[in-house]
Parts: C-alpha cells; structure tokens; sequence
C-alpha cells in the first residue's frame, strides 16, 4: 500500500538516537553509528521521531510500504515491559490525582483555581518601579504543566484554553498580558517531557466545555510536537473550535 511514512536521510544523521528514543513503536534502531528505519509496519506515521532531530535528517514521505501493525507493535513493547510500565505509571498518576484533588499529596501539583488571571489591578497612575512591583500573574489554575493537569476540572468550564511551549513565556515579554489573560494555560515541551500530549489534550478538550485554542510555540522544530498534539487533539475531540497558531521567534518576536 501507498502511505506516509518517515525518511532518513542517512548523510545528515549524526548517530545521537533521539529520534530512536522518540519512537515509541520501535521502528527505528541505531546501526554502524546511523538511524535507520529498520521495520517500517511499526511507522505509524506520525512523526514522533521528526521534531527531536538536532539535524533534520527525518522527513516524510508517501511511497509502497507495509501497513502499520498495532498488534505487532504492542507485541514488542509487552516484551520489552513497556506496556506494563505504562499501567503502573498510570494507575500511580490516578492515585496521585485522587488525592491531590482532596487536598492530600504533594502542594506543588495540587488542583487550584486562582484569582489573579483576570484582575485588573493595575494602576495606570503608579510610577514605573511600582507597576512593575504590582504587575498582576494573569495565571487562572494550578498545576500549569500538561503532565500534571488533570482531565476534568471547574476550571475548564467555559474555558479558552492556551497551551503553550515552556520557553514561550520566557522569550516573549508580554506574554502574560497579550497569550495568559483570561485563558487556562497549560504548558510543556515535547523534547522534554517523554511520551506524547495527544491523548490527553484530546481528553481535556473532549470532556470539558472548551470554547477555543490558542497554540503557542517556539520558532525551533522540536515546537512542532507540541503544535501538532494540539491540532490533532482538536481533530480528536470531533469539536468545532476557533484555534489559531502563534509563533515566537528566539528574540521574543511574533511571527504569525
């Protein structure tokens, strides 16, 4: 069959293995120092592997390749344990969030709404050193991470959702004021944080009155994970939502 799949372009590949580490299927080994493709029914597609690579070396492409094979592909993981680790590290995220959301567990990721988000409680007549004293956090809820949020909260009734890569807010100033305000904020980085946030933005966006998506991301090509886990995650949902795509640039400008 005819399907997108990954290409490797084995001149530029340094041999550094994050996009062998990236895939989760185990469709690509490290032989003689170089990435390679080695069975092509565990390419899913969806280029889990391509944002990661310091040298862009993985692309994609649409040629005759074998279907991709799920039942061989979690086969392989259950051998490797990987299926099994999976469970538990979930079944111990549930537990976490049970109790974090009956106030137990650790404060630094237990479940809040916060009042800050939309106060205006700026003074325009305040000289300079004291505005910048008194500048309002426009942060609605805590936890902020992806990894950390959970799936269903009061916060996310009504809700416009920003979700944002980590470096964003650090690169561009005004990021509170212009991005934050007035919108539950979850941030990551897919070159991070293991594993991917579709399935769970597809949750959140799924099970809660989400009425619209604001995508906010690095110029660099490891941002492209995140934007696509959000635009696939909307895809998912089956919902008909206003998104939109903003990118900054590594001077903190906005480029679209």
């Amino acid at each position: 069959m005819v399907r997108k799949i990954i290409k490797i372009d084995e001149e530029k590949c340094n041999g550094c293995g994050i996009c062998a580490n990236a895939c989760h299927e185990g469709a690509i080994d490290i032989v003689n120092g170089k990435a390679k493709l080695v069975r092509e029914n565990f390419c899913d597609g969806f280029g889990d592997c391509l944002p990661g690579c310091p040298m862009g070396a993985i692309s994609f492409e649409e040629r005759e390749a074998p279907a991709y094979d799920e039942a061989a592909v979690k086969a392989a993981q259950e051998k490797k344990g990987l299926v099994k680790d999976m469970h538990q590290c979930e079944n111990k995220m549930m537990k976490e969030m049970e109790q974090h959301a009956a106030g137990h567990g650790c404060p630094g990721s237990r479940f809040m709404t916060l009042k800050s988000g939309n106060q205006e409680d700026i003074d325009p007549g305040q000289d300079m050193i004291s505005r910048m004293s008194t500048h309002p956090s426009r942060l609605m809820q805590w936890p902020c991470q992806i990894k950390l949020l959970p799936t269903q909260a009061d916060f996310y009734n009504g809700a416009k959702l920003l979700i944002a890569a980590d470096c964003t807010a650090y690169a561009y100033a005004n990021m509170h004021e212009e991005f934050m305000k007035g919108k539950v904020t979850m941030i990551g980085c897919p070159k991070l944080d293991e594993g991917d946030y579709t399935e769970k933005l597809t949750e959140i966006i799924s099970n809660n009155d989400i009425v619209s998506v604001t995508i906010v991301r690095m110029e660099v090509p490891c941002c492209g994970g995140l934007q696509r886990a959000a635009e696939n995650a909307i895809k998912n949902s089956g919902k008909f939502l206003p998104w939109q795509v903003v990118t900054i640039s590594r001077n903190g400008k906005v480029l679209d």
